[in-house]
């Protein structure tokens, strides 16, 4: 018998150098998102800065940790069965949008609910924590069921469509709002983003032999402070407040039981937040097959259901995602050894309050950068691996995350009851455009998705496959998962909605059972093509 052959016998490094630019770009995502939900929580709504830190983060930090550990498991796995040594592992951390939608939509409002019922502060901060368990066990559960699907929502949908979705997620929510921030100092900004383009996507040298990364965050956050401190800096700058370390381990807890009643009013908003992660899920596996990692939809779906599921039993109040971005911390040299090592840091720097005192200490101008290099390589890819023949197909599926960005900056720029009138006032021009642009926002993935796919079946001729799109457009609309008419996004019944918002659902509905039947009929007359001889 021949030698063992490489696919069996090789053996993947733990550590390359690569690992060490994934491991920073992976733990900044994750610090980012971390720090917008303690600004959020601790300085919008005044929540107890103790419960934040000492209560939610550990347990979040730890279903970060059971995330990373099990995709840096699947990749080793991966490459020792293939014989390849490029392989690079499913990053994992805290989902961005639905983060966000917690901690402004469901955390701070329930706590200012609870207030206002005649709870303390402390015991209003405490159910608070026990609804956030409550909503990841629930979304976590969720996700359970959903992840035996996803393989055939895969079969389903064109590449477009899958890989299309989420680079308008990336170009316009992970581009621009961080483009944002990073303006904000615009000397310490520009500076971290120059750098990390140049090790990163022109592929310079440094003169140091050190990670291009780390040498990006080091000079940044120098920088940033050297010039606050000397008064040049960013008006405003101000040193944070020390959040002395400490230990608080993310232990099993029954509070999310209690959690549970406190968590059913927002169950229509959950819900769609589950679906969103398993839809996301879903293309970034597709993304990662792209890049030539041929991971197992349902596994990778499965494992960030389960680390959800855990982090709410211990704790923790944001769910986990699979990153969009896979092949961006592939094309910066990373393996398996970047999970691995951002699951340890970050899992054990919750438990002892390292991660609080980063999220406190590493200012948003050099965290930032970093995502808007991955939300540049995540659109390049999309282009590089999709037909060019559906390349329009795909630009029409980015403007949906236009409309939820709008919807984001809409809410701090305009007062609550302005904005509601907005939503509301006729110009006898048709539909109010606030309505339209909440409309469109509200899930704005799955839209995107249907609208790529749709466009995609015209390009290919498959007229029929289109008009079945437009109809599961149309059901989907029906009951809120798309074009949701409540402000929150929360799914919705026909038979419940009154006024304007029944008006405005019937129109979707009806505009996509229109399209429907206009594909079914030019099926009809389509050409053939002639059959060869």
């Amino acid at each position: 018998m021949s030698a063992a052959s490489p696919q069996t016998s090789a053996r993947p490094r733990w550590i390359v150098a690569g690992d060490l630019n994934g491991f920073f770009g992976l733990v900044v995502d994750n610090l980012s998102i971390l720090g917008f939900i303690a600004m959020a929580l601790v300085g919008i709504f005044q929540f107890p800065a103790e419960v934040v830190f000492g209560r939610m983060f550990p347990g979040t930090a730890f279903g970060v940790l059971v995330g990373n550990l099990a995709y840096t498991w699947m990749a080793r796995r991966l490459a020792q069965r293939t014989g390849r040594d490029d392989v690079a592992a499913m990053p994992l951390g805290l989902d961005a949008p639905t983060s966000i939608g917690m901690a402004l939509l469901v955390l701070g409002p329930a706590f200012a609910a609870f207030k206002a019922g005649g709870m303390a502060p402390d015991a209003a901060a405490i159910a608070t924590w026990q609804l956030g368990m409550a909503s990841l066990v629930i979304m976590g559960v969720f996700k359970v069921v959903l992840s035996f699907f996803g393989e055939a929502v895969t079969r389903a949908l064109p590449r477009a469509a899958l890989l299309g979705s989420i680079a308008g997620i990336a170009l316009v929510l992970m581009g621009f709002l961080p483009l944002l921030e990073t303006l904000k100092s615009p000397v310490v900004g520009l500076l971290t983003l120059g750098l990390l383009l140049y090790v990163l996507i022109a592929k310079g040298r440094l003169p140091i032999k050190l990670p291009g990364v780390l040498v990006a965050f080091v000079i940044g956050t120098v920088l940033y402070y050297a010039l606050g401190l000397a008064g040049l800096g960013a008006p405003g700058f101000k040193l944070p407040a020390l959040v002395a370390p400490h230990i608080a381990l993310p232990l099993p807890s029954l509070g999310f039981i209690t959690g549970l009643t406190y968590a059913m009013p927002y169950l229509p908003l959950l819900l769609p937040f589950g679906l969103l992660m398993v839809v996301g899920g879903i293309n970034v596996s597709e993304s990662a097959r792209a890049a030539g990692d041929d991971y197992r939809t349902r596994d990778i779906l499965l494992v960030e259901a389960i680390a959800t599921l855990v982090a709410g039993i211990c704790g923790g109040v944001a769910q986990t995602t699979p990153y969009i971005g896979q092949p961006a911390y592939k094309h910066m040299g990373a393996r398996s050894g970047y999970t691995l090592l951002t699951g340890l840091f970050i899992g054990i720097g919750g438990m002892l309050g390292i991660v609080s005192m980063l999220v406190q200490w590493l200012p948003l101008a050099v965290l930032s950068p970093i995502i808007v290099y991955v939300a540049i390589d995540i659109t390049t890819q999309a282009f590089q691996a999709t037909p060019q023949k559906h390349a329009g197909a795909m630009v029409l599926g980015f403007l949906p995350s236009v409309a939820y960005l709008l919807l984001i900056k809409a809410h701090s720029w305009i007062p609550f009851e302005q904005f509601g009138a907005m939503t509301t006032t006729l110009d006898g021009h048709g539909l109010p455009e606030m309505a339209v642009i909440l409309l469109l926002g509200n899930g704005f993935i799955i839209t995107a998705m249907l609208w790529t796919s749709a466009v995609a079946a015209m390009v290919d001729g498959a007229l029929r496959r289109a008009a079945a799109f437009w109809l599961v457009a149309a059901v989907l609309t029906l009951f809120g998962v798309i074009h949701s008419v409540a402000p929150n996004g929360a799914l919705t019944l026909p038979w419940q909605l009154e006024g304007l918002a029944r008006t405005m659902s019937l129109q979707f509905t009806g505009a996509y059972v229109a399209l429907a039947l206009l594909m079914g009929v030019l099926s009809l007359w389509q050409v053939r093509p002639a059959a060869k001889a």
